[in-house]
């Protein structure tokens, strides 16, 4: 074996090595990866039963179908700021005992949330943007016309 075959072998198990370590095998790991925020599996489920509890499953897909939870969890570690992040986790904990309730309680006790309460306005706020810029909604609620749009040539004109 010549000395530049053991060089490469050698930095592709350090290689390996290193991204080895880097993943988080554990089952309470949520299914996306977070940066700034610490959520667990458990967390996770309760922030997709919540969103459900905003956006029910109706006659179109409801939040939890969309996966608006992750969208929810993603935004809150990209785009918010440390003090709100840890107010919302503070209010994730205060809601655990909302998993496995009924829709009908999880609905009452979000309406029972003060309007200004940091988590509810992030939680709400952000599952309705989710919602809105959802591949569903995008492509079956929203009708969109290429600019200028039609022409109808024999439209009445009121002068």
């Amino acid at each position: 074996m010549d000395r530049r075959t053991a060089l490469k072998q050698m930095f592709i198990v350090a290689g390996g090595i290193m991204i080895a370590t880097s993943c988080d095998f554990s089952s309470k790991a949520p299914t996306i990866q977070l940066n700034n925020v610490k959520l667990n599996l458990d967390d996770e489920q309760l922030l997709a039963e919540l969103v459900e509890a905003i956006i029910p499953k109706t006659d179109s897909p409801g939040a939890k179908e969309l996966n608006l939870h992750l969208f929810v969890m993603k935004m809150l570690d990209d785009c918010t700021s440390p003090e709100d992040q840890h107010k919302f986790t503070e209010g994730l904990k205060t809601a655990s005992k909302l998993k496995g309730k009924t829709l009908e309680e999880q609905q009452a006790y979000l309406k029972a949330l003060p309007e200004d309460d940091v988590f509810f306005k992030i939680l709400k706020r952000r599952t309705i943007q989710g919602y809105k810029n959802s591949e569903y909604v995008m492509k079956n609620k929203l009708v969109y016309e290429l600019v200028p749009g039609r022409y109808n040539g024999a439209a009445k004109i009121d002068a």
